[in-house]
């Protein structure tokens, strides 16, 4: 026999024995270590593997300490290094890759792919971890899901977020009595600092980026509401709302729509990068100082609507709203007076608008822009360009009334003098009247005297 086959015949066995002895490993243990089926339909594989099994059935543990803990835990499988190790009475529990669930004791039907993925579970159930230190730090957290490397990487004890995307809600995690919850982020570093914001939604690289507590959020769009911290908001486009901090209930749509705004509440942008640090605005569509933007708006609804209401103005900004006439929103109040008169001189024409206007071609009535300049410049709107581009009829009219008011006070003056002399001369006549009847009583008083003192008339008698 050979020295190679004696060693083999001779040594091998005395150094098993004496092995097994030295370290007096269990039958358990040493079917653990060896790779084999334990009782209870469990199979361990790897030094440390299930051996403290009491009661629990149907795990697989492969790996380094796999599922070393776990006592009555059932239909758990843990394939790595330490994956599994803390589980006692976990149930349909699933770790791949080092150290994986490590941590998790009572914690149920968890999913961990990667290395240190859901590494500090350890009541938290229903919750799924894809990728390198995904919910690494989730403790009793439920019913998260997590895929990409340090997806919600920090959550603790927040439930019912989703996370898709590289480092998305990395932050996420409880404050005090307040924590993280039903966020979901999908994109690169969506939703990164979120700490305790609820109910967001976050689709894009880094929207929602320095979200930390704001809630009921959504922002899809690469960049979208990416400096906010405010709650409410709502952002879909690439950088939507990107500069917006603080402020709630805004409302953007389209690439950078709101870009300018920085702080400021209930604000509409369709199209629009907004205005800085504005609030209750609403601004749809856009117009540069290069007249690049839209030229037109078609609005359904309008046109053969009949309602009661007031005339809405444009300004030439291309603000909507209605004119006010309270004394709250004038200065300088003084009388018209002469300042109408310019109208007297302006001529209305009768005219039709061009084909490319109004196909209609439908007789219309009014003043020509041009020539109301040269009388008055201020009865003038003008555009982009600085030419004059419409006639402020509601000036004109106002012009006109005061124009009427003036001639109006003028008949009345009239009308005054004239009942005044009319007045006068009844007067006069009356008085007239008055000295004729006493005329005539004297003449008639005269004539009678006359009468009584003229002598009786003598008779003569006949003697013949």
């Amino acid at each position: 026999m050979s020295p190679l086959n004696q060693f083999k015949t001779t040594v091998l066995p005395c150094l098993t024995a004496i092995s097994l002895s030295c370290f007096g490993l269990s039958p358990k243990t040493q079917a653990s270590d060896l790779g084999s089926v334990v009782a209870g339909n469990n199979t361990a594989d790897g030094s440390g593997v299930l051996v403290n099994l009491t009661t629990g059935t149907n795990n697989s543990g492969f790996g380094f300490q796999a599922l070393h803990n776990n006592s009555t835990g059932s239909f758990n499988t843990a394939t790595g290094a330490h994956a599994l190790l803390s589980n006692t009475t976990g149930l349909g529990n699933t770790a791949t890759g080092l150290t994986a669930l490590q941590s998790n004791t009572s914690g149920s039907f968890n999913t961990a792919t990667g290395d240190r993925a859901l590494l500090d579970n350890t009541m938290g159930s229903n919750n799924t971890a894809t990728g390198t230190a995904a919910l690494a730090a989730n403790t009793t957290g439920d019913s998260n899901t997590a895929s990409g490397f340090r997806a919600l990487r920090n959550n603790t004890t927040g439930s019912h977020n989703t996370a898709t995307g590289f480092q998305a809600l990395f932050s996420n995690t409880a404050i005090g009595d307040l924590s993280g919850e039903e966020n979901t982020a999908n994109g690169d570093s969506a939703l990164y600092h979120n700490t305790t914001g609820t109910n967001n939604i976050a689709n894009g690289f880094q929207a929602l980026f320095y979200n930390t507590d704001g809630s009921l959020n959504t922002a899809i769009g690469s960049f979208a509401l990416s400096k906010n911290t405010g709650s409410s908001n709502t952002a879909i486009g690439h950088a939507a709302l990107f500069n917006k901090n603080t402020g709630d209930g805004n409302i953007a749509l389209g690439d950078f729509a709101g870009n300018n705004l920085s702080t400021g509440d209930n604000n509409i942008y369709i199209g629009n990068r907004g205005g800085f640090g504005e609030s209750n605005t609403i601004r749809i569509g856009f117009k540069n100082e290069f007249g690049e933007g839209q030229t037109a708006a078609y609005i359904a609804g309008i046109s053969g609507s009949a309602i009661a209401g007031t005339a809405v103005v444009v300004n030439a900004n291309g603000r909507l709203g209605v004119a006010t006439s309270s004394s709250r929103f004038k200065d300088e109040i003084k009388p018209m007076d002469k300042a109408s008169d310019a109208i007297l001189a302006l001529k209305p024409v009768t005219f039709r608008y061009k084909k490319e206007i109004d196909p209609d071609a439908i007789p219309q009535f009014g003043l020509v822009a041009e020539d109301v300049e040269k009388v008055n410049p201020a009865l003038v709107v003008h555009d982009e360009q600085g030419k004059p581009f419409t006639v402020r009829y509601d000036a004109v009219n106002a012009m006109l009334l005061n124009e009427f008011l003036k001639e109006h006070r003028k008949v009345e003056a009239l009308q005054a003098s004239f009942a005044q002399q009319q007045k006068d001369f009844q007067a006069t006549v009356a008085q007239q009247r008055r000295q004729i009847e006493a005329l005539t009583a004297g003449l008639q008083k005269v004539s009678a005297q006359v009468e009584m003192s003229r002598p009786a008339p003598q008779t003569v008698v006949n003697n013949h």
